[in-house]
């Protein structure tokens, strides 16, 4: 009897920690905010990013991921290509959670979206692609095709005015095609992450959903 009760006391014992575990599926989003500065022009792979948790990560009505835990991660991918072959791009993959109790587990998950509606997008890689253009280029090329307009007409009249604005946007196209454009995620931006694959966090770190 003594046998039995202490085989069946260890097995309870052994089933704990399972009891105490939970998987975030993939598809659940984590909205983080991310709390330092990126950018094409200053970052570099292999680069530090950290960000905290906006809401609360639920699986199953338990709150596994609370509001305010820390996301850190690293930068995978960072191109400031000319305009005439792509856009900047910035990739991102976060690392590890911690927790507000100081828990911390592995946390793999993609990027899906930002809360930036500048132009900006994400691709199905998850990898962060800047504007490729703006309204300071439309100004340049205004700027250009005026000036060309201008020294058109001091040259050959209406005629020359036009010929002049088309040369003008022209120079201003090639130029601006032939510039490089920077991608920037300013501290502050949300990021919204998506899991990647089941991830194991304690659920007594967590509430009820209903609360």
């Amino acid at each position: 009897m003594k046998k039995r009760m202490a085989l069946l006391l260890a097995t309870a014992l052994l089933s704990l920690p399972a009891l105490a575990q939970s998987a975030l599926s993939p598809g659940t989003p984590v909205y983080i905010k991310l709390q330092s500065t990126l950018a094409t022009f200053m970052n570099k792979s292999g680069d530090q990013f950290w960000g905290t948790v906006t809401q609360p990560v639920m699986e199953s009505g338990k709150v596994l991921i609370p509001s305010g835990a820390t996301v850190v991660g690293h930068i995978t991918k960072i191109s400031e290509p000319r305009r005439i072959t792509g856009k900047p791009t910035i990739g991102l993959h976060p690392d590890s959670v911690t927790l507000p109790n100081g828990a911390k587990y592995a946390l793999s998950a993609v990027l899906v979206d930002t809360s930036l509606r500048d132009g900006s997008d994400v691709n199905e890689e998850g990898q962060f692609k800047g504007s490729g253009h703006d309204r300071r280029d439309t100004r340049e090329t205004a700027i250009g095709g005026g000036a060309g307009l201008v020294m058109g007409a001091l040259m050959g009249g209406a005629e020359g005015g036009l010929i002049g604005a088309g040369v003008g946007a022209g120079a201003t196209m090639a130029h601006w095609l032939y510039k490089r454009r920077s991608a920037t995620l300013a501290a502050g931006t949300v990021l919204i992450f998506e899991v990647s694959r089941p991830t194991v966090v304690s659920a007594s770190s967590g509430t009820s959903g209903a609360e």
